[in-house]
């Protein structure tokens, strides 16, 4: 089976090996639970807001449909002071193109939360109010988890894992190791594998 996993720095993996990437430890998890799953193509570039995820889609080539979508789309709308009304919008198209892209099957699309930055040394160096920062993504990941819902896609939250964890840092302070997205791929791996298994 294939997986395509869209979104940006959090799913290429910035500052971490191949191997470290939350959507390739999950294939390889499912794997080891018996699911034929191939390593994911990933569409993620460090920096995109969901604008620019879905104008590098336009230039892609898909060959759908694939086994399973996910999307972990945001934080960069947040960090540049976007509306959440633009995100609301701008994320729900992307949610309709990722079930396009799972063949039309919202049950094999997952939607990942965005995590909070704000818990960074990087944060907390740069003079940002960092409780503003996780209030902005609160509320993105409100929007999130209702267009999840309205079209019936999978929501597994790592938020808070990424509060609960701050300290598991890439060398760069801001982006998470490969060690939190092991935390991400134990909460998203059960979903998944239910999904797949639908």
């Amino acid at each position: 089976m294939r997986y395509l996993a869209l979104g940006d720095s959090y799913s290429i993996g910035e500052g971490v090996p191949e191997a470290g990437r939350w959507p390739m430890q999950l294939a390889v998890r499912l794997r080891r639970e018996g699911v034929a799953l191939d390593d994911p193509r990933i569409v993620a570039t460090t920096g995109w807001t969901t604008d620019e995820l879905a104008a590098a889609m336009d230039a892609a080539t898909f060959e759908p449909p694939y086994d399973l979508v996910s999307l972990l789309i945001g934080v960069n709308n947040q960090y540049r002071g976007r509306s959440a009304e633009d995100y609301r919008r701008e994320f729900g198209h992307m949610l309709k193109r990722a079930v396009g892209l799972a063949g039309d099957r919202a049950e094999r699309t997952l939607v990942l939360s965005i995590p909070d930055w704000g818990v960074t040394p990087f944060a907390h160096g740069s003079g940002r109010d960092v409780r503003r920062i996780a209030q902005e993504l609160d509320t993105y990941n409100a929007i999130a988890h209702e267009e999840a819902s309205q079209h019936g896609v999978a929501f597994v939250d790592i938020t808070g894992l990424s509060r609960q964890h701050p300290a598991l840092l890439a060398e760069d302070g801001l982006h998470p190791s490969a060690a939190q997205y092991a935390l991400w791929t134990e909460a998203a791996l059960p979903v998944a594998k239910a999904l797949l298994a639908g």
